[in-house]
């Protein structure tokens, strides 16, 4: 069965696995005690710093080991703005940052913090003039992805960082998507990343703070990790981590050649096989492994049912999806269509065959779905009325814009559709829809038990 969720979590690396076993006869006993075993524990440890430091590009004292990307996150977050809390107290974030991020902010927020959010464009990239707004006397720490985990676009963190520089604020790199493809550019104050998203045992996290930035550790400490990530460390995990960083490193340049093509076919053959697509993300600036799309009329919980019935494993950022029922915070803050949404990101060693495969399955897997909704091709007909009112209370995505879709014959061009819905993704969902079908978003108004949203037909 093709595994294309990478993104999620990689499968582990055959150097990791190697690495793994031998640590586990040698790295077991405590890296601070000074006995022969001891001594042999730590000279692992010591290994394993140097060499993942090496891939950072930081200095090996920089870099402490946690028990996950996001501990690594939110002790970062919270170390730098205790520790610069005479500055301010002051967050800004991307819209766009991974839920670590945006929980650490929430909590932020809690304690009587404030917080900034940059909008991102519809490519879902920051723009360093967005940053320089955001930044101000009382900001004490700036947070950037390097690359977004949902769509794959690649921000700009070398200008960010020089804005945030000329600032005086430090800025916390969230490096987990990326750092198994290359070092992160730019002067950057904090990263983290963690190991099972480049092909390491999952429970492994890195934070590496720069020498100067003012960092105050929160909660009990010890004499480990610098007093960073208190307890007794996985060693074996470690050493597996910081190998297998070093293996995919090693293989990086090939492999990203080789899966930027097959992405390359996914992104031109999908909207060419399956009706009504639209791909997200930026085309060219993005991670090489790693495409999504979204798929009008399609409920994708159900989707991504179908697909792993098929024997593909992806995921998914659409609404429907969720519990919540509420779209992802990253296509949210894109404003690109949700349903359907399907993220596809390769591991490595992935074949032409296995993606042709999937592009072969995909359109009927899309087209069963919509058979089920009860989506066809709209009779002519002629137009009823110049406004045309559906009640879609009641009704979750996608039936809100299946029945617009439906609806918008009923008027001439130039005439209205109020769609009234209580369906939260219909905010998202509809105005995208209008991007799709070339038709006019008028804009939304509050109505008893919803919201109505108004469509000027224009073809």
């Amino acid at each position: 069965m093709p595994y294309f969720d990478s993104a999620s979590a990689a499968p582990l690396h055959p150097v990791a696995r190697q690495a793994l076993q031998a640590s586990l006869d040698e790295g077991w006993a405590d890296p601070a005690r000074l006995y022969r075993e001891g001594r042999r524990a730590r000279l692992l440890l010591d290994a394993a710093r140097e060499a993942a430091a090496e891939a950072v590009g930081c200095r090996a004292d920089e870099l402490v080991f946690t028990p996950s990307g996001t501990h690594a996150v939110h002790t970062g977050v919270a170390g730098v703005l205790a520790g610069r809390r005479r500055i301010g107290g002051h967050l800004v974030v991307s819209a766009v940052e991974h839920s670590s991020v945006l929980h650490a902010a929430e909590a932020h927020e809690a304690r009587g913090g404030t917080v900034t959010e940059v909008q991102v464009d519809r490519t879902g990239a920051v723009t360093a003039a967005g940053y320089r707004e955001a930044v101000g006397a009382s900001t004490a720490l700036a947070c950037l992805q390097s690359a977004n985990h949902e769509v794959g676009t690649v921000q700009p963190v070398a200008e960010v960082a020089e804005v945030c520089a000329e600032a005086g604020v430090p800025l916390l790199v969230d490096a987990a998507q990326s750092l198994g493809w290359g070092p992160v550019e730019g002067a950057w104050s904090v990263l983290a990343a963690s190991a099972h998203k480049w092909g390491g045992p999952p429970g492994v996290g890195l934070l590496a703070v720069r020498k100067g930035v003012r960092f105050s550790p929160q909660g009990p400490t010890d004499e480990r990790e610098s007093g960073r990530s208190p307890g007794f460390a996985n060693l074996p995990a470690i050493v597996a981590a910081a190998a297998s960083l070093r293996a995919v490193r090693a293989e990086a340049d090939a492999e990203a050649a080789r899966l930027r093509i097959l992405v390359d076919r996914i992104r031109r053959r999908v909207v060419r096989l399956v009706p009504d697509v639209d791909v997200v993300g930026d085309p060219d600036r993005r991670l090489p492994h790693l495409v999504t799309f979204s798929c009008l009329y399609v409920d994708g919980e159900v989707l991504l049912h179908e697909l792993d019935q098929a024997g593909f494993s992806v995921n998914s950022g659409s609404s429907c999806t969720s519990s919540t029922l509420t779209p992802s915070h990253v296509l949210r803050a894109m404003g690109v269509l949700s349903e359907g949404n399907v993220r596809v990101s390769l591991p490595p060693g992935t074949s032409a065959e296995e993606v042709n495969a999937f592009l072969e399955v995909l359109p009927g897997a899309v087209a069963g779905v919509r058979d089920r909704l009860g989506v066809t091709a709209p009779e002519p007909a002629a137009p009823e009325a110049d406004a045309v009112e559906v009640d879609a209370l009641g009704l979750r995505c996608p039936q809100p814009v299946i029945e617009l879709a439906r609806a918008i014959g009923r008027v001439p061009v130039g005439g209205t559709v109020t769609v009234l819905s209580d369906d939260e993704v219909a905010r998202l969902d509809i105005p995208a829809w209008c991007g799709m079908r070339g038709h006019a978003y008028l804009g939304e108004a509050p109505v008893p038990g919803g919201v109505a949203y108004r469509v000027r037909r224009t073809v």
